[in-house]
C-alpha cells in the first residue's frame, strides 16, 4: 500500500518540477522570442508560410480564427477519410487490410480530427501502417496543435489586444513543441522496448504446436505523439495496456509525464503572458488539489479491493481485475484519473473494471473538463470558470465585474454560458435516448447501475473529446458511431467558437485602471471561491447521473449484494 502511494507521489513531484520549465518555454515560443530551435526551425517555417501564403504578422479577428480552424479541420478530415478508404491501394499495408465500414470510418476520422481519438475498431486488425502513421498520426499532430492554438489565442485575448494568427500558431505548436519532444520521446521508448518497424505481423509456432500472430508496426513514434498531444488513440486495441505500447514501469512513467506536461504547463504560460506568476501558481495549486483528491478517491477504492471478493482471502486485497501486473493498482488508478483529467483518453488498464470510486473520479473529470483539461482548451475552460466567478462575486458586492482590467458584461457571460451549457446537452440527451432503448441501442453488457455508467461515460468521453471508454459497452454499431459523432463535433467546435469570440470580445475592451475596490483575482480567497464555483456548476449539473451510476453501484457493493 505505502509503495503504491509513494509511486503516485513521486510522479506528481516530477509534474510540479517540469511545469515552470515547459511553461516558460511555451511562452517564449508563442511570444516569438528566441529559442534553441530557431536556427533549425526558422527556415522551415518561413518556407511553409510562403507556400501557404501566410503572413506571420497578420492578426486575425475571432471569426477569422474560427473560420481558419473549421476550414482546415474539414479539409484534413476529408483527406484522411480518403487515405483510409483507399488504404488497400496505398503502401505500408503488409497485411492487406481493406477499408472499414463507412460509419466506423466516419467516426474514426471525426474522432481523430477533433483530438478525441475515440476508437470503435481494433487498430492492429483494421488499419494499415500507412493509415496509422500518415493518416491518424498526421491528425494527432494537427488536432493537438489546433487545441494549443485555441488556448494561446484565448490567453492573448485576455492579456492583450490581439488573438494572433491561427496558421502561425498551428505551425509553431508542431515545429517547436510537439515534434521535437515527440522525436526525443519516441527514441526513449524504442530504447525501452517499444517496436518501430514496418515488418508485417509475425507468425510464430507456440510450445503447444499452435500458431500465434504477433502484431507489430511503427509503434514508438505513434505512441509518443498519442500521449504528448493528448490524443489517446492506441496503435493496438488494448491501447497502453499492450506491452508493445507500454512495456515497463519506465515507459509508463514517460507516457504519464508526456500526457500531463503540456496541460499543466499551460497555466504557467498564462502567468507569463499576464505578467502574474502568482495567479498562475494559485490556479495551478487549485487544479492540483482537486486532481489529488480524485486520485486519492480512485486509488483508495482500488487498494481496498472488491468487498464481495475480499472475504474469500480473509482480508482486503487490491482490485487487480483488468489491470496489468507490471503496473499494479496504484499506477493504473493514477493513469485512469490522469487520462480523463487531461482529456488524453489512453488507458493502461480497463476502466470498465475500476471500482465505483474510480468510475466516479474519471466521470467527474469528464464532466468538469478543466482538471487539467484538453490540449490548450482545458486552460480556456479554467478561465471560463474564472470569468463566471468574477461575475458572481461582482453581483455580490454590487459592482461591474472586471477581469485583468477589462469589464465583463452581458456578451461575455452569454458566451461563457454557452461553453458550459453545451456539455450537458451533448451528454445527457443522447444518453437518455440510448437508455430508453436498452436492447436495440444502448449496447449495455453489464446491466444495473454499472450499465448506466457505461452509456453516460461513452457520451461524456465523446463530448469532452477524451476518447476513453468503459470497454464492456458494445459500441461499434451504426447508432453509437453516428450519435457519438454528434457529441464529438458539437462538444468540440461549439465551445471553441464561443471561446474565441469571448477572447475577441474581451481583447477589444479598454483597460480600466485598478482602484482600491477592484476585486483581486490573484488572491487565495478568490481562488477558493473559484474552486467552489467549479464544483457547484460542474458537479451539481451531473450529480443525478453520478448518483444513479457509480455512487449507487458503490452502495450496492458495500451492502454485499
Amino acid at each position: 500500500m505505502a509503495q503504491g502511494f509513494l509511486q503516485i507521489g513521486l510522479t506528481l513531484c516530477i509534474v510540479i518540477a517540469i511545469t515552470p520549465i515547459l511553461g516558460r518555454y511555451m511562452a517564449r515560443v508563442f511570444l516569438e522570442e528566441r529559442t534553441l530551435l530557431d536556427p533549425l526551425m526558422n527556415p522551415i517555417e518561413r518556407s511553409l508560410f510562403v507556400l501557404a501564403g501566410v503572413h506571420r504578422k497578420d492578426d486575425m479577428t475571432g471569426w477569422q480564427y474560427v473560420r481558419a480552424i473549421l476550414y482546415s479541420n474539414l479539409l484534413m478530415g476529408i483527406l484522411v477519410y480518403l487515405l483510409i478508404y483507399f488504404q488497400r491501394l496505398l503502401p505500408w499495408n503488409p497485411n492487406g487490410f481493406g477499408a472499414p465500414t463507412w460509419d466506423t470510418l466516419l467516426h474514426t476520422v471525426v474522432s481523430f480530427v477533433t483530438n478525441t481519438d475515440q476508437q470503435h475498431y481494433t487498430g492492429e486488425t483494421t488499419l494499415s501502417y500507412f493509415s496509422q502513421v500518415a493518416a491518424l498520426g498526421f491528425l494527432m499532430f494537427t488536432s493537438a496543435a489546433t487545441g494549443l492554438a485555441v488556448g494561446i489565442a484565448f490567453i492573448r485575448g485576455l492579456t492583450s489586444n490581439k488573438l494572433g494568427n491561427f496558421y502561425v500558431d498551428l505551425t509553431r505548436a508542431i515545429t517547436r513543441i510537439l515534434l521535437p519532444i515527440s522525436v526525443i520521446g519516441a527514441i526513449a521508448l524504442v530504447l525501452l522496448g517499444v517496436p518501430q518497424t514496418l515488418s508485417e505481423t509475425l507468425v510464430v509456432e507456440t510450445l503447444e504446436g499452435g500458431t500465434q500472430y504477433i502484431a507489430r508496426g511503427p509503434v514508438a513514434s505513434f505512441e509518443m505523439i498519442k500521449m504528448l498531444g493528448e490524443n489517446g488513440g492506441g496503435f493496438f486495441g488494448v491501447n497502453s495496456a499492450h506491452p508493445f505500447e507500454n512495456p515497463n514501469g519506465a515507459s509508463n512513467l514517460i507516457e504519464m509525464i508526456a500526457m500531463i506536461s503540456i496541460p499543466a504547463a499551460m497555466i504557467y504560460t498564462y502567468g507569463i503572458f499576464a505578467k502574474n506568476i502568482k495567479q498562475a501558481w494559485l490556479l495551478f495549486w487549485m487544479v492540483f488539489v482537486v486532481f489529488v483528491i480524485l486520485v486519492w478517491v480512485a486509488a483508495g477504492g482500488e487498494q481496498q479491493g472488491n468487498p464481495l471478493v475480499n472475504p474469500i482471502f480473509g482480508s482486503e486485497q487490491p482490485n487487480l481485475e483488468g489491470k496489468e501486473v507490471r503496473f499494479g493498482w496504484a499506477q493504473t488508478a493514477l493513469w485512469a484519473v490522469m487520462t480523463t483529467a487531461t482529456m488524453c483518453g489512453a488507458v493502461n488498464g480497463m476502466h470498465d473494471s475500476l471500482m465505483p470510486s474510480g468510475t466516479f473520479s474519471t466521470l467527474s473529470n469528464l464532466f468538469i473538463q478543466m482538471i487539467w483539461g484538453g490540449q490548450g482548451t482545458g486552460t480556456a475552460y479554467l478561465f471560463i470558470y474564472l470569468i463566471l466567478t468574477v461575475f458572481l462575486t461582482g453581483l455580490m458586492v454590487g459592482r461591474t465585474p472586471e477581469f485583468l482590467g477589462r469589464k465583463i458584461q452581458k456578451r461575455e457571460i452569454l458566451l461563457a454560458s454557452v461553453v458550459l451549457l453545451i456539455h450537458p446537452i451533448v451528454i445527457l440527451i443522447p444518453s437518455a435516448i440510448a437508455l430508453a432503448y436498452p436492447v436495440s441501442l444502448s449496447g449495455i453488457t453489464n446491466p444495473g447501475f454499472h450499465g448506466i455508467s457505461q452509456v453516460v461515460y461513452e457520451y461524456a468521453s465523446a463530448g469532452a473529446n477524451n476518447g476513453s471508454g468503459l470497454e464492456g459497452l458494445a459500441n461499434n454499431t451504426l447508432w453509437w458511431n453516428l450519435s457519438s459523432c454528434f457529441s464529438i463535433l458539437v462538444g468540440r467546435y461549439i465551445p471553441i467558437i464561443a471561446i474565441l469570440l469571448l477572447a475577441d470580445s474581451i481583447s477589444g475592451k479598454p483597460t480600466i485602471l485598478e482602484i482600491p475596490s477592484t476585486l483581486k483575482t490573484d488572491s487565495l480567497l478568490f481562488t477558493t471561491i473559484t474552486a467552489g464555483v467549479v464544483l457547484i456548476l460542474g458537479m451539481l449539473t451531473f450529480f443525478p447521473v453520478l448518483a444513479l451510476g457509480p455512487i449507487a453501484e458503490g452502495f450496492k457493493l458495500a451492502s454485499g449484494s
